[in-house]
């Protein structure tokens, strides 16, 4: 354990992923390329150190030096030949040259601070020793590319793992683990597809729902409530529109979240289905729009939420609220996804809805959990939702070994730093209070929970001026105020690996623009 608190584990690609599979792996490189077999299990059994205390002290002595110029600047490349939407909201000074931990040397060769995890998916920051196993893996020949009809064991393993996390099954217990994965109760949370991007994950578990009203294939039986309008819920804006959710970029995620708002028109008034908002935190309202939508020609298909709204200012729901609503959809056979695409990784436990103690059907996870080395994406459903043929949530590079591998390593991390991740979120969401009192001239609100933790500002010139003083000190942070009726926030979600160190010197920079701020704006 560093002086921080982080416990810094050690692990071999056999100690991972087993003696026996490591056996196979080098006989079989050994037929492939006797050169390079030779070396096979001397790297299989080299044990890599995930976080050495070195590094986490050398993290904490650059932060002194954040904003500034540390490298020579890198000035061509050109800009490429972006989408001009691209073009007008890039900013490649700050595309990365370098990474160690939450630092990051852009192309202007000035040191940042990367208070958004690069953007929300880089949950252990950059250059995370820990990683270097993949590297081992791909050095043993392991490939990365394979396919549904061929899941190789580290995916297969991932599959395990997930399923034992999320149902509480000790690491050694293999029996419980297996009465788990066989459970068809409907109710245990035991089947994984794996796809590649948070937007594919959200779409499956659409997919399954919608399989109760209309047929995926060919399949003779009839859906359960087939002939009704399928109703979607997702959380709605503070003006009671649906522009808070955000489960991905296919078009109908889109649609949920009022894009392409004309299709989506045309497809309601012909019954096809229906997307309704339910108010942010008001049971009543979810109640009162169940019992609407939920008879006659019109039945509620599922329910899709996320717990911190990444993309509403990070907005926090109730733990009553959820369980209400949980308790009304269990009453009218409404399935429930929990879309933890954000939050997984980023709280003790690795799942945010276990910490509140929900029981959804379907729960989608990507981004922090193969900690930006690959795009990587899993829904985890019950026996009873299980509804899919293979080509229904088919993906070719959902099955990749080696990022199943990053999985792996990033949930072994985790797991061995619950106590610090809890006691880091808490720390951070602390500091932002007390400095929201310091401030509450400026300061309206702290949202969010933990890591994932917003600053709320009365005026939108306040959250954009506030951002850019922190960009200027080399903080990577942005202002979300395109959403109309969501308060002007500035929004940070902080590396797992960051110490308290890296939060003081956080708040410290904070602080500092604030000042700055109320001397700009009086």
């Amino acid at each position: 354990m560093t002086a921080s608190g982080i416990v810094d584990v050690s692990r071999s690609i056999r100690d991972i992923l087993g003696e026996d599979y490591l056996q196979r792996v080098c006989r079989a490189r050994a037929v492939l390329d006797p050169l390079a077999a030779a070396d096979c299990e001397r790297i299989a059994g080299e044990r890599v150190s995930f976080f050495p205390s070195s590094m986490r002290d050398r993290i904490d002595e650059l932060l002194t030096r954040v904003g500034e110029q540390v490298a020579e600047p890198f000035t061509g490349g050109g800009e490429g030949a972006p989408s001009d939407s691209f073009r007008e909201a890039s900013s490649l000074g700050a595309a990365p040259v370098a990474g160690f931990g939450p630092l990051r040397i852009g192309e202007d060769g000035r040191l940042y601070f990367v208070s958004k995890s690069e953007h929300y998916h880089s949950s252990l920051g950059h250059a995370f020793p820990g990683y270097r196993l993949i590297n081992h893996a791909r050095t043993l020949g392991i490939p990365n590319a394979t396919h549904n009809n061929t899941r190789g064991h580290i995916v297969r393993l991932l599959e395990r793992e997930l399923v034992r996390i999320i149902n509480d099954v000790p690491h050694d217990d293999t029996s419980a683990l297996e009465s788990v994965l066989a459970a068809a109760d409907g109710r245990t949370l035991n089947r994984v597809i794996n796809l590649q991007t948070g937007s594919l994950a959200a779409e499956a578990a659409l997919k399954m729902m919608l399989t109760r009203f209309y047929h995926a294939d060919a399949a003779p039986a009839t859906p359960r409530y087939a002939g009704r309008t399928p109703v979607i819920f997702v959380i709605a804006d503070y003006a009671g529109g649906n522009q808070a959710n955000y489960h991905g970029t296919t078009m109908f995620a889109q649609m949920m979240r009022g894009l392409w708002p004309e299709v989506a028109r045309r497809i309601d008034d012909r019954g096809l289905l229906r997307v309704v908002p339910v108010r942010i935190n008001d049971l009543e309202d979810f109640r009162s729009k169940l019992e609407q939508h939920d008879r006659g020609e019109s039945k509620v298909a599922g329910f899709f939420h996320e717990i911190v709204l990444m993309n509403y200012g990070g907005v926090l729901l109730d733990r009553d609220y959820l369980h209400g609503a949980y308790a009304l959809c269990r009453q009218h056979d409404v399935a429930v996804c929990v879309d933890e695409i954000q939050s997984c990784i980023w709280y003790e436990g690795l799942f945010l809805f276990k910490q509140y103690g929900l029981s959804p059907d379907f729960v989608a996870i990507g981004k922090g959990f193969s900690g930006g080395e690959y795009a990587g994406s899993r829904i985890v459903t019950t026996a009873a939702m299980d509804s899919l043929t293979q080509f229904g949530a088919l993906v070719t590079n959902g099955q990749e070994e080696l990022a199943a591998l990053a999985y792996l390593v990033t949930m072994i991390f985790a797991e061995a730093n619950r106590d610090h991740t809890r006691r880091i979120g808490a720390l951070y969401e602390q500091r932002l209070r007390e400095l929201q009192a310091k401030h509450h001239g400026s300061l309206t609100a702290i949202e969010g929970k933990g890591h994932l933790s917003t600053v709320f500002f009365e005026r939108t010139q306040d959250a954009v001026r506030f951002c850019t003083l922190l960009n200027q000190r080399g903080i990577d942070i942005s202002a979300h105020t395109y959403k109309p009726d969501c308060p002007p926030a500035a929004l940070t979600k902080l590396p797992l690996i960051t110490s308290e160190a890296g939060v003081e010197f956080l708040i410290s920079r904070m602080d500092e623009a604030l000042h700055e701020l109320a001397v700009g704006y009086p």
